[in-house]
């Protein structure tokens, strides 16, 4: 059983779908949102929950605080199961569920920038992927933004590009949780 851990909807029961996704455990997003809570990454944010299975972690979010979460899943079923545990919770006007490629949806230009993201891609995905989608974020990342990347132990750790400064990681039994902040880019050297 998958349920919010804590905030304004906490013990509320989440569907899941019934295959095809791994949703990240209670434990590790008690962790997870106590350290976000701590860097003040929750609060009032615009969130981006990629590879979002059931929607656990962009609802968790809101469930703190968020103001507003996207949540995009490719997958017909889990997009659906997404719907429907947005509607339960009565959350229409604060999250919006997109059935896309992760890949695809983070080149599109956004209304806003994003504040907090959370990647939770299947463990199959390659690196080289989740580099890729890292890079293509930054551009539509807040200043000061927190990027939170969760992989396999087994796995190899993602690579921040420029615009992205690593805060660490923390392992949690088979899952390690990657986490990132949104730099200001280096100006160029003026010429002399």
């Amino acid at each position: 059983m998958t349920r919010i851990v804590a905030g304004e909807w906490g013990g509320r029961v989440l569907a899941v779908p019934p295959a095809g996704t791994r949703p990240t455990s209670e434990r590790v997003r008690e962790a997870l949102f106590s350290r976000l809570e701590h860097l003040d990454a929750v609060e009032g944010a615009r969130v981006l929950d990629g590879y979002a299975g059931s929607g656990a972690l962009g609802l968790e979010a809101l469930s703190r605080g968020a103001a507003q979460v996207v949540l995009v899943e490719l997958g017909r079923t889990a997009a659906e199961v997404c719907r429907r545990n947005v509607a339960d919770l009565g959350l229409r006007d604060r999250a919006q569920v997109v059935k896309d490629k992760v890949e695809t949806f983070v080149t599109r230009p956004v209304a806003a920038p994003w504040d907090l993201v959370l990647l939770d891609p299947p463990y199959d995905v390659s690196v080289t992927t989740v580099d890729r989608i890292l890079t293509d974020l930054v551009p539509a990342l807040a200043p000061e933004a927190v990027v939170v990347v969760e992989r396999s132990s087994r796995g190899v750790a993602p690579t921040w590009p420029e615009g992205l400064a690593d805060l660490g990681t923390k392992a949690y039994g088979e899952t390690v949780v990657h986490l990132a902040e949104r730099v200001a880019d280096e100006p160029a050297d003026e010429p002399r």
